[in-house]
C-alpha cells in the first residue's frame, strides 16, 4: 500500500527493529505527555508479545521512501469477534496526509479478514482529527466517559449488520 504520489509510503508488519520508533510515536501522542489512567502503556514495550504472537491481533508502521516509521496502528482481539484497533498514531508533521486512512484501511482489512465481526476502538475528546477519521470509515459513537477529568469517546463498527468500512481513495 502506497501513499500520495508526492511521498512514498508503505504500511507494513511490525518488526522488532521498529520498537525505537513506535516507542517515540507513542510517547508524542500522550495528552499532556502523560499517559492516561485507564492506560499502562505497556503492550508498546512490549509490541511482539502484544500483537504478533497471538491469534486476531497484529501491528503495523508506516514508512517513507528513508525508511523512517512516519505512524503505527495495532489491532488486538479481546473476546472471539471483536478486535480492538489501537495505537493509531501519526507523526505530527505528517498528519493530514492520508497516512492514518492508509494505516486504518489496513487494520480493517486485517479484521475483516481475520472474522472480526465487531471493531472497537476510543480516543479522548480533545483528538479531533482521529475523531473525524473515525466517522470517514462509519464508526459510531457509543458511549462517553469522564477519565482522570477527560472526556473518553467510544467508537464501534459492526460488519456483521453490513457496516462496511469506507475504502478511502488516495489522493
Amino acid at each position: 500500500m502506497t501513499g500520495p504520489a508526492d511521498m512514498l509510503v508503505t504500511v507494513r508488519t511490525y518488526r522488532k527493529s521498529d520498537l525505537a520508533a513506535c516507542r517515540t510515536l507513542y510517547k508524542e501522542g500522550l495528552l499532556g505527555g502523560k499517559i492516561a489512567e485507564n492506560d499502562t502503556g505497556m503492550d508498546i514495550d512490549d509490541i511482539e508479545q502484544a500483537y504478533m504472537q497471538r491469534p486476531g491481533c497484529c501491528f503495523w508502521v508506516a514508512e517513507n521512501h528513508l525508511h523512517q516509521i512516519l505512524g503505527m496502528v495495532g489491532v488486538q482481539q479481546h473476546e472471539p469477534g471483536v478486535g480492538e484497533i489501537r495505537r493509531l498514531r501519526v507523526q505530527v508533521d505528517h498528519r493530514r496526509r492520508g497516512i492514518g486512512s492508509m494505516l486504518m484501511e489496513t487494520a480493517l482489512k486485517f479484521c475483516q479478514e481475520n472474522g472480526h465481526l465487531k471493531i472497537t476502538l476510543d480516543t479522548f475528546i480533545e483528538r479531533e482529527p482521529a475523531i473525524k477519521l473515525f466517522e470517514k470509515f462509519h464508526f459510531h459513537h457509543a458511549r462517553t466517559r469522564n477519565v482522570a477529568g477527560k472526556e473518553m469517546l467510544y467508537f464501534y463498527l459492526d460488519l456483521y449488520e453490513g457496516d462496511k468500512p469506507a475504502k478511502q481513495p488516495h489522493v
